[in-house]
């Protein structure tokens, strides 16, 4: 990808977005102390699509940081862009920040530790800039294009050691880690997202051959609470494969962003119509994806 912004002034913003993300994430610390006195959550679709007014807090602490360092860049946020905005794709080919504020809501409210800060830059439609920061655990994921990938920037730790990754099995996804989400539509109808996930997860899990054939057997099928957090241990190489529907850009774009620069694959869920063709790309805002550890 050719990034139109200079290689030098891209590796300030990131010194920037790392930065801010360790500013946000101490706030989130702050705040997990306070969640069984005052922490009130509202529920805004169904009971378990949550948002606190520590996310509101923490998106505004950093929508104003970057709107005084970089007042022409654009900014889309989870929760401003929930408050009165129709649901459509607002990012095009000017440099933009895509952020969410506290991906794992609902863990952060049970002091789960798989909740992060995510800080996503994008030009041309493209993720160049990554920084997922979980502060619980205090891991840093980070990446900048054309200076790798990263875990806690600071003891200069790539995040894929390269030589100790195995390759994926052979008979993939037999033997795998596989991560998805529940998601948040949990109607009970036979057709529905709901029921389509758990025949997609019992595929995966029952021994191969079984299923009528879909058996996958995979290790596990893990759930951590956070797209934003699998697709770190994707990134690591911890999680094989990740696949989830109904993503928007913030749960995606920083977790892209480091993927892609830990030489990991990502594009759409969508089989092509010729399996022998290229994988395409991904694109931002396809809403369901599947990505894949680096493979040696």
């Amino acid at each position: 990808m050719n990034c139109p912004i200079p290689q030098d002034q891209l590796d300030e913003i990131y010194a920037f977005a790392i930065d801010l993300a360790r500013k946000a994430g101490k706030l989130l610390l702050e705040r997990i102390g306070e969640r069984n006195v005052d922490q009130i959550y509202t529920e805004k679709e169904n009971a378990v699509d949550l948002v606190t007014q520590t996310d509101e807090d923490v998106e505004s602490l950093i929508k104003t940081a970057i709107q005084t360092k970089y007042p022409t860049h654009m900014f889309l946020g989870e929760e401003t862009y929930a408050k009165g905005q129709s649901r459509e794709y607002l990012i095009d080919e000017q440099p933009t920040w895509c952020v969410d504020p506290l991906d794992g809501t609902v863990n952060f409210t049970h002091a789960f530790p798989m909740f992060c800060v995510s800080i996503g830059f994008i030009v041309n439609h493209y993720p160049v800039i990554g920084v997922i920061y979980a502060p619980l655990l205090d891991q840093l994921f980070s990446s900048c294009l054309n200076r790798g990938a990263w875990l806690n920037e600071k003891r200069q730790l790539p995040l894929i050691r390269k030589p100790s990754i195995p390759p994926m099995p052979s008979n993939a996804p037999s033997k795998c880690i596989f991560a998805c989400e529940w998601g948040k539509d949990r109607r009970d109808i036979s057709d529905g997202n709901l029921h389509r996930k758990i025949e997609s997860f019992l595929n995966l899990a029952a021994e191969r051959g079984g299923r009528g054939g879909k058996g996958g057997m995979v290790h596990g099928v893990r759930s951590l609470g956070s797209a934003t957090m699998d697709l770190a241990y994707t990134a690591m190489g911890s999680v094989d494969i990740w696949w989830e529907g109904g993503c928007w850009e913030w749960d995606v774009a920083a977790g892209i962003a480091i993927l892609l620069e830990a030489g990991g694959l990502v594009t759409t869920a969508n089989p092509p119509d010729d399996l022998h063709a290229p994988i395409e790309p991904v694109k931002l805002g396809s809403r369901l994806y599947l990505a894949i550890r680096w493979v040696p």
